[in-house]
């Protein structure tokens, strides 16, 4: 019998990415509490920049788009804020930040590592670039694997593909 394998990546729909950000400059644009402070969000190639004229502000536009992404099934992991600090920029405050694609080698070291030290015996993990290959013999071992990298405390969003 051959073995059964998946893959283990991190990505975004970045319609669905486009989606929210239109939906929080919608709301922006219409909630009271917006009126009069500068707001704004915009995507520009894979970088989310949002505005106001006060960091408190800047920060209920973050809250405003994490619920549109959640929404949208866009995990917030693939956003990478920095520190979550608006900077000062004139006399405005600017919160960027940076769509994040693919694992990066420390993670994908670490979810082997998790894999082979916890997982079912059998399971063969493979670093392939920006993506993670588990294969076994077993497909109850390969589920098994699943909910195991599932649980991880990983800084990045992990989807499975090519169960087969």
């Amino acid at each position: 019998m051959a073995d059964s394998s998946f893959d283990v990546v991190s990505e975004y729909d970045m319609q669905e990415v486009d989606n929210a950000v239109n939906q929080a400059a919608k709301e922006i644009a219409q909630r009271y509490d917006f009126k009069n402070v500068g707001a704004s969000i915009t995507l520009a190639g894979e970088t989310i920049t949002m505005v106001a004229n006060a960091p408190e502000r800047c920060l209920a536009v973050w809250d405003v788009l994490i619920s549109k992404l959640t929404r949208r099934g866009v995990s917030i992991k693939s956003v990478d804020i920095g520190d979550g600090e608006p900077k000062v920029s004139g006399k405005e405050y600017r919160l960027e930040g940076h769509l994040k694609k693919g694992l990066s080698k420390e993670n994908a070291k670490k979810l082997s590592k998790l894999v082979r030290d916890e997982g079912p015996k059998g399971v063969k993990v493979q670093i392939q670039g920006e993506e993670l290959r588990v294969s076994s013999k077993s497909r109850d071992d390969l589920q098994a694997a699943i909910a195991l990298l599932k649980g991880a405390d990983v800084d990045c969003a992990l989807q499975f593909q090519n169960y087969r």
